[in-house]
């Protein structure tokens, strides 16, 4: 069994609730260390509706992401520091395509595929919850 596997099986991530629009709560795993930020999302083969994965990180940067091991059909919404999304890109599975945020950013949130347009999130909205930090 790889190690990554093994750290995502022994890994328990927090899970707190994050709104962008009333009414819409996702459940999201907060992945605020630099271990739960590389295993990200990878080796699982499903993830409930209203369900996703926040990277929480110190300071804004410029963001890079891709999917190898990742076997989900997935959109990433990355945030400013006020929690303000500033793009919205789809991410196919196992791809090493690199999904690189446009600005600095603070947050990047992954969803199932479809979600953000499902419930009317676009770039503009913003997230809202007690993992979205005052900069």
């Amino acid at each position: 069994m790889s190690t990554l596997i093994l750290l995502g099986l022994l890994m328990r991530l927090p899970v707190l609730p994050l709104w962008v629009h009333p009414g819409d709560t996702l459940w999201v795993e907060i992945a605020a260390t630099e271990e739960s930020q590389v295993l990200g999302l990878m080796f699982r083969d499903t993830l409930p509706e209203n369900h996703g994965m926040l990277f929480v990180y110190p300071e804004p940067r410029r963001l890079r992401f891709w999917m190898k091991n990742t076997l989900l059909p997935l959109d990433i919404a990355f945030a400013d520091e006020n929690g303000v999304i500033v793009d919205i890109q789809p991410m196919e599975p196992l791809s090493l395509e690199e999904h690189v945020s446009p600005v600095p950013v603070r947050y990047a949130l992954e969803v199932n595929r479809g979600w953000f347009r499902r419930h009317g999130v676009q770039v503009g909205d913003t997230l809202k919850g007690p993992a979205i930090l005052p900069p």
